[in-house]
């Protein structure tokens, strides 16, 4: 099936220059934040957050009084971004040169490495020590906070940390923040996580100093990658088997051996797994052709093709022996060349900090709940290479069966599946700014391409609302697409103003409860207005500008903030799903949907109120509760809701 996303960019090489201290772009902004003593940096993968952590860890270590640096990585082969970098040849004053005893991402029993970290804090000879989250958390245990005065924590892929009391690591960070005067130093390419826990509390998150570097500005600059793509791929029973009506299977469909490729299987406990994680290698090698031998030293397997009987290097990341997988991994770390392998199969490795230049397609199989490991897993195929124009992910997703008792779970999984793809074609696409306009001002000057003047539109008043409009809008967008409710509400079925008006603010006041209601409302518009427009084409016609938002033409200087919210800002979803799925499939999602309708509140009664008068005015007779118009038959609802709240109260006097 075609892309349901497809972003193309202008190739300006611009985030791949470095300046006169040898930064690149990135480096450069993140840079210009290193006197902050908590500092989070946000930036996409590839876009170069391990060197710019080493620019701003030694400048605190010669400049600012800091004593040490620990940089822990969420596991072992990360560690190897921060080994040994040369700086001062590209114009830094000082190299980054860990001793390789402190290393502790390497082979061995945690408890040595512990014992190894405890040493390094009382060795004043020694600076720098790289280890991963769980030896932190670990060594935390035998450790006195004070002990991490004078001392730069950096935290790769920040988020794996949880405000969530049983979040051992983010425990570790409240209490350092809390007892000692250590610098942070946060990194991460998604601050939101999988679940809807906080990465930090808001009265935590405020001491840090944000540093955004966007996906758009990444790849924009790119000197070769110019375009990428995101599709979905439907499959019936199991994706490596022949589908019905069909000579192969949809792995096969989607699977070209011509494309880098990093295949990722479906987890063990998920709907699409056949439970055989290795009989499943089996059949992706079986897709691709004949295995003839794998190389004893580097542990690649050669497979002759089907097709064209070329020779296929295959990498297996699945097999769990020690020995075997320390040796391909050993190997795909040490590849120089775009012929040093063709296919990586991984289930659990492969996602963060893993690089890959000469990857051009992920491929996914099966639905992944986590908004943060789908970004991760595209942000393997996004590194600038001159082997390619294009980068691909595609995600192979089961679809519902009727028979199956887990309908509920496929059909959600399904939506959550449209969603991310909605999300991260907004996080993938340049930035708008929104202006309120003034019926009254001269519109002529400020007509640049990115800035959108909006009758009715609000403006933040706080710092802390403006913070977030300015940083934090995907992954409150993340937050509010994951939110069950929204899920449910996303086929279309309730009307566009209570989605705008009523859910949107709802979620944002549990997300941020500091907000007061007119910073709500301010953030609220943002999100909406920054959906609306992401999701719509503008066109130009002469000196003027049209925007297509829900079927119709506007002329972008007659936008109000009231047209916009009788959009949903998910239509383009529904639409997506309408196009993937057969006729009958569709019903079978609506039927689910209508089976666990959110419950009615008093807001979108009232607003659904006027629709009320409208439609009796327009018919003669009341909405009804037995329609199969699934709009007429939610203000029947409402109307029920209203009539029983009127008598409630005229019971209680």
């Amino acid at each position: 099936m075609a892309d349901l996303v497809h972003v193309t960019y202008q190739q300006t090489g611009k985030s791949k220059k470095t300046n006169e201290l040898g930064m690149r772009e990135m480096q450069q902004k993140a840079y210009e934040g290193r006197i902050a003593q908590y500092l989070l940096l946000k930036a996409p993968p590839a876009s170069g957050k391990s060197r710019a952590l080493m620019f701003i860890a030694l400048h605190k270590l010669r400049n600012q009084g800091i004593k040490k640096v620990i940089v822990a990585v969420p596991e072992k082969s990360i560690g190897a971004s921060f080994e040994t970098t040369e700086l001062k040849k590209f114009g830094f004053f000082e190299d980054w040169r860990p001793n390789p005893k402190y290393n502790l991402c390497t082979p061995g029993e945690e408890k040595s490495k512990v014992s190894a970290f405890l040493n390094f804090m009382e060795d004043e000879n020694e600076e720098i020590l790289i280890c991963t989250h769980a030896t932190l958390r670990f060594a935390f245990e035998g450790i006195d906070e004070k002990k991490f005065d004078n001392t730069l924590l950096a935290i790769d892929e920040f988020h794996h940390v949880s405000a969530d009391g049983d979040n051992r690591l983010g425990e570790v960070i409240k209490n350092i923040m809390a007892k000692s005067n250590a610098h942070i130093v946060a990194m991460t390419g998604s601050y939101f996580r999988g679940d809807a826990v906080p990465v930090l509390m808001p009265e935590d998150e405020e001491k840090f100093t944000k540093i955004t570097y966007n996906y758009y500005q990444q790849l924009n600059g790119y000197e070769y990658l110019k375009s990428l793509g995101i599709g979905y791929h439907f499959y019936s029973g199991r994706y490596y088997k022949k589908q019905p009506d069909k000579e192969m299977s949809a792995l096969a469909e989607v699977l070209d051996e011509s494309k880098k490729t990093i295949v990722h299987i479906p987890n063990v406990n998920s709907a699409e797994s056949s439970k055989d994680k290795y009989e499943e290698v089996n059949h992706i090698i079986d897709v691709l052709g004949e295995l003839e031998y794998q190389d004893e030293e580097t542990g690649v397997l050669y497979v002759r093709s089907h097709k064209t009987g070329r020779l296929l290097k295959v990498a297996d990341l699945v097999n769990d022996d020690p020995k075997a997988r320390e040796k391909i991994s050993n190997y795909l770390r040490q590849i120089d060349s775009v012929d040093d392998i063709d296919i990586i199969i991984a289930l659990g490795m492969a996602k963060e900090g893993f690089d890959w230049p000469y990857c051009e397609h992920a491929l996914t199989i099966g639905y992944r709940s986590s908004l943060t490991e789908i970004i991760q897993i595209i942000g393997r195929a996004t590194r600038d290479s001159e082997n390619k124009t294009h980068a691909q992910f595609t995600n192979l997703i089961i679809t519902p069966d009727a028979e199956d008792d887990d309908v509920k779970v496929s059909v959600n999984n399904m939506l959550k599946a449209i969603t991310a793809s909605l999300l991260m074609e907004q996080v993938l696409a340049p930035n708008f700014k929104f202006k309120p306009k003034d019926l009254d001002e001269d519109d002529k000057e400020d007509k640049d391409d990115k800035t959108i003047k909006i009758h009715g539109f609000k403006l933040p008043t706080s710092q802390r609302a403006k913070d977030i409009i300015e940083s934090d809008l995907n992954d409150l967008k993340a937050r509010i697409l994951q939110d069950d409710q929204m899920i449910k509400a996303m086929p279309g079925n309730i009307e566009p103003e209570v989605i705008n008006t009523v859910l949107i603010p709802k979620i944002i006041r549990e997300v941020y409860p500091d907000l007061n209601e007119e910073d709500v409302e301010a953030v609220r518009q943002h999100v909406v207005v920054d959906s609306v427009i992401k999701n719509s084409t503008i066109v130009e016609e002469g000196d003027k500008k049209f925007i297509r938002m829900a079927g119709s033409f506007v002329n972008i200087d007659d936008i109000r903030v009231d047209l916009i919210d009788q959009i949903n800002p998910f239509q383009k979803a529904f639409e997506i799903l309408s196009k993937s799925v057969t006729t009958q499939m569709l019903k079978l999602i609506d039927d689910h949907i209508q089976a666990t309708k959110i419950e009615m509140t008093e807001e979108e009664a009232i607003l659904l109120w006027t629709k009320i008068k409208e439609w009796v005015k327009k018919t003669g007779t009341e909405p009804s509760l037995q329609s199969i118009d699934q709009k007429e038959k939610r203000m029947a609802e409402a109307l029920v809701f209203l009539r029983e709240q009127k008598r409630k109260r005229m019971l209680n006097g």
